[in-house]
């Protein structure tokens, strides 16, 4: 059984708006993040946070893996936010080869991967559902990495993925996981409006994009790769990446009208 989207040719990100409209849409991300024609802005602060480690479950998608969380006692402040924003979930996309995998790209460059922290504004809605529709109803943190020395924090999700090898998988995490641990050192920041990069490509994300990367190693990216795009009673797809997860990254948008501010801290 196909996706009804993906990443593949039949279904990749070319042919998202057919179902999608708002796939092309002004407000669209990633973008290429061109660091030259960043607005240095003085009124952007240090981004303030708290967050739990406690989580509910790890599911393959079968569009990547997914932490969702327990987000009641988290909280997200400062930085362009207007309020506060709760964690929801995190999600990472990765590259068939560690030249590509990233969503954004700074000048050109991509990274191996890209490991999003999705939150939403708890001070001005109800729900996740009812703020992930509205222009600024969800915050994402965007953290690229490169390759290095192993991820401890990384290393609590891929040490777990063998047990949600297909999709639609699911598992309750029993461990604790802290997402502040996935934040680099320095807390300097690229900000712009933009969407959800997967569909239904929502404009309503504060993007918030780290501009120093952390450490994975080429064996984690590769147990990422590992995981299956199809169900366990599903016939494998005879597609590009013979049902594996590959490479789950939407390429970058254009820019438009917007600008991209950035906050630069020591």
């Amino acid at each position: 059984m196909s996706q009804s989207w993906g990443y593949c040719r039949h279904n990749g990100p070319p042919t998202w708006a057919d179902a999608f409209p708002i796939a092309n849409g002004p407000r669209q991300s990633p973008i290429d993040i061109k660091s030259e024609g960043c607005v240095l802005d003085a009124s952007l602060t240090p981004l303030r946070y708290v967050y739990t480690k406690k989580n509910k479950t790890l599911a393959n998608t079968g569009h990547g893996w997914k932490i969702s969380v327990v987000g009641a006692g988290s909280v997200l402040e400062g930085g362009p936010l207007q309020g506060k924003y709760q964690l929801e979930q995190f999600h990472m996309h990765w590259g068939n080869d560690c030249s590509c995998g990233s969503e954004h790209t700074v000048d050109g460059k991509a990274f191996p991967g890209e490991i999003h922290l999705v939150h939403w504004n708890c001070e001005k809605y109800s729900s996740f559902n009812d703020a992930v529709d509205k222009p600024d109803g969800l915050a994402v943190l965007g953290i690229f990495f490169e390759v290095g020395g192993e991820n401890e924090t990384l290393a609590a999700v891929t040490d777990l993925l063998h047990r949600v090898p297909h999709k639609d998988d699911l598992i309750p995490v029993e461990i604790e996981i802290d997402p502040a641990k996935f934040l680099p050192a320095t807390p300097s920041y690229w900000t712009y409006p933009g969407s959800l990069t997967t569909p239904p490509c929502l404009e309503s994300v504060t993007w918030i994009v780290f501009k120093d990367s952390v450490p994975a190693s080429e064996a984690q990216l590769q147990i990422c790769r590992d995981l299956y795009s199809y169900g366990r009673l599903d016939r494998q797809p005879e597609d590009e990446f013979a049902g594996k997860i590959i490479a789950n990254y939407r390429p970058p948008l254009e820019v438009g009208e917007r600008r991209v501010r950035h906050c630069q801290l020591n």
